[in-house]
């Protein structure tokens, strides 16, 4: 079906108090993957493809980004393309002419009025050309190989009327916030602050996200969901799922040269993870659809 816009999907999401999967894409069989997911899980899903993973593609987001629409074009379940973590404010302004509805502005290294200024302008360039902008405050974490920071380190959580005014000032449509995942998280140990999730919804009136959810459990992510959440980023669990069944491959057959067999396998693990990973965010969901 046609690429669905990312806010459509979050404000249906909001209003059934569920959550959004958002799975990054490096490859084509990431995307390929996680519509199949989808598809089994019976829920939207948002394709996102960061300002890393273009750099990857040798800072040409066109190509992946047109793959990924393609792959949406053809899925059984409504599909967004989203851009994230974008710091670049001329790979922000090429989103509208590669097809994505969304983006996420990451100014958040910035000092807070940095933060607000730069994200503000972002905010009416994108609001001018229809796109949806999520911003972050409150550091993540463990982006570009540094190490996650400490709970309790300074700028490692999100405050809730510092959120409060960032919102009303920016006029952002969401904000991802920083609770205690990281990014990169190989192990799923994460402990989410959900008391402070509980205050962050309360004070602020849109859409909260989850980044780092690679690193949070079932568990963790099913109450952070129930507490507000509405949009959650997962990447480093579809990397694992696909290294893995390549390794295993590769283990097997030695003398095998042809990429397709290995690749497969790792896109069949991706689609099976984005299938579990739906239904802890959106529970029930499969059998409704």
């Amino acid at each position: 079906m046609p690429l669905a816009a990312t806010g459509d999907l979050i404000a249906e999401a909001a209003a059934q108090h569920r959550a959004v999967a958002a799975f990054n894409v490096i490859t084509l069989e990431h995307a390929e993957a996680i519509a199949v997911g989808a598809e089994a899980a019976g829920s939207p899903v948002i394709l996102q493809i960061s300002e890393n993973a273009v750099a990857y593609h040798r800072g040409r987001p066109r190509p992946i980004a047109r793959a990924a629409a393609e792959v949406a074009d053809q899925a059984a379940v409504p599909v967004s393309l989203h851009l994230d973590h974008v710091q670049s404010t001329e790979l922000l302004h090429r989103a509208a002419d590669c097809g994505f509805s969304s983006a996420m502005f990451d100014a958040a290294r910035l000092p807070y009025t940095e933060n607000l200024a730069a994200t503000r302008a972002a905010v009416v360039w994108a609001h001018e050309r229809g796109l949806w902008l999520e911003a972050e405050l409150g550091q993540v974490g463990g982006k570009n190989g540094e190490p996650p920071l400490n709970a309790h380190a300074p700028g490692a959580r999100t405050d809730p009327e510092e959120a409060r005014s960032f919102v009303a000032a920016t006029g952002v449509d969401a904000l991802a916030v920083a609770v205690g995942t990281s990014h990169a998280m190989t192990s799923r140990d994460a402990v989410i602050d959900h008391e402070l999730l509980g205050g962050l919804r309360a004070a602020v009136p849109v859409p909260l996200v989850l980044h780092g959810s690679s690193g949070a459990s079932d568990e963790e992510l099913a109450r952070a969901v129930a507490g507000g959440i509405r949009k959650v980023n997962i990447g480093t669990a579809l990397n694992i799922a696909m290294t893995g069944a390549i390794r295993e491959r590769l283990a097997q057959d030695d003398r095998g040269v042809d990429p397709r067999r290995y690749l497969a396998d790792g896109r069949d693990a991706m689609a099976r993870t984005v299938t579990r990973l739906m239904a802890v965010l959106a529970p029930g969901r499969a059998h409704a659809a």
